[in-house]
């Protein structure tokens, strides 16, 4: 295993940390033969439902906590990047994916999701878990097995850190966004008991959904039985939709996709309100949409694709 030693630089610029981890660097694209993944390969040597492991190659190590305010004030510009970063896998068959996954499957991934929430954000060194999953090549996923990650950072990332601010100054943006999506349906594409599933109305991302339970609620360790079983079955019912989109057309025949969690660091606050995100990378059969260099310098995305329509399509599929 390499030496996971990494460092977290402050760019003053931002006033925000990025992480430089050159280890990452030498890592494999491709195992280089079999599925690391599958009963009895290198990372899954005995029979498993779902299981966790950490990540051989990673951006996060365990470490002392880091007073990252004490280091601004210091005038310190580098500290060692402590975390945790693992990997989630879904099921032992490897064909599959949570679109195809029977709702009993991804319940269970629900569980564990929940659960390395929970043991993360008790390790001092851990103020915020972000559950993710990078599916298909498009994304940079280079393992076809179902698999996610879960990353433990030492700070609040900025993206949902802006998420809070905007709930504490405005309110909770996400439940007036429930309650006007279920009152217009317009965006709307599919409910399951708690959870909804709908295309922002100013939404960056062609085919963008975001999926949040109309429960207040801070993190998946909060969700009680029935709200986890809603979340399983919203994942089965929309990420399949992806994959129904263009049947027939030149896409892959897996849609690719990035999907991630924003939920309440370990201090908690009644500003947060777990959901996630669904940002597809293709705007088209094949055609990618690309994120270009007038969108990353201004910070603005510009998404090619009505909301509606995307809404549409994608309650059709």
């Amino acid at each position: 295993m390499p030496d996971p030693s990494g460092e977290l630089r402050f760019d003053p610029l931002t006033r925000e940390w990025v992480n430089i981890v050159g280890h990452r660097q030498a890592r494999p694209n491709l195992p280089a033969s079999g599925c690391p993944f599958c009963v009895g390969g290198l990372e899954a040597p005995e029979p498993y439902e779902v299981r966790w492991f950490p990540n051989r190659w990673p951006a996060l190590a365990p470490g002392d906590p880091v007073d990252l305010e004490g280091a601004v004030r210091a005038g310190a510009t580098m500290v060692p990047a402590v975390g945790a970063c693992e990997v989630v896998l879904f099921s032992p068959l490897h064909g599959e994916s949570l679109a195809t996954l029977s709702h009993a499957q991804v319940r269970k991934v629900v569980d564990l999701w929940a659960e390395r929430t929970r043991a993360l954000l008790a390790r001092r060194e851990i103020e915020y878990v972000l559950v993710f999953e990078n599916r298909g090549r498009e994304v940079g996923a280079t393992i076809d097995h179902p698999h996610g990650q879960i990353y433990g950072y030492p700070f609040v990332p900025p993206a949902p850190a802006r998420e809070a601010e905007v709930a504490r100054a405005h309110g909770c943006a996400v439940c007036a966004e429930i309650l006007e999506e279920s009152a217009q349906r317009t965006r709307v594409v599919a409910r399951h008991g708690d959870w909804t599933a709908w295309v922002p109305y100013a939404s960056g991302y062609a085919y963008g959904l975001r999926i949040a339970p109309g429960t207040h609620l801070g993190s998946i360790d909060d969700l009680d039985d029935s709200s986890r079983d809603d979340l399983a079955a919203v994942l089965v019912d929309v990420l399949a939709r992806y994959d129904r989109l263009w049947a027939g057309a030149t896409a892959a025949d897996r849609f690719p996709y990035l999907l991630w969690f924003h939920q309440a660091p370990a201090a908690g606050g009644d500003e947060w309100h777990v959901h996630a995100h669904v940002a597809p990378p293709l705007r088209a059969p094949g055609v990618a949409r690309y994120v270009a260099s007038g969108e990353v310098g201004s910070g603005t995305l510009s998404n090619p694709v009505e909301p509606e329509a995307a809404a549409q399509a994608l309650r059709d599929a």
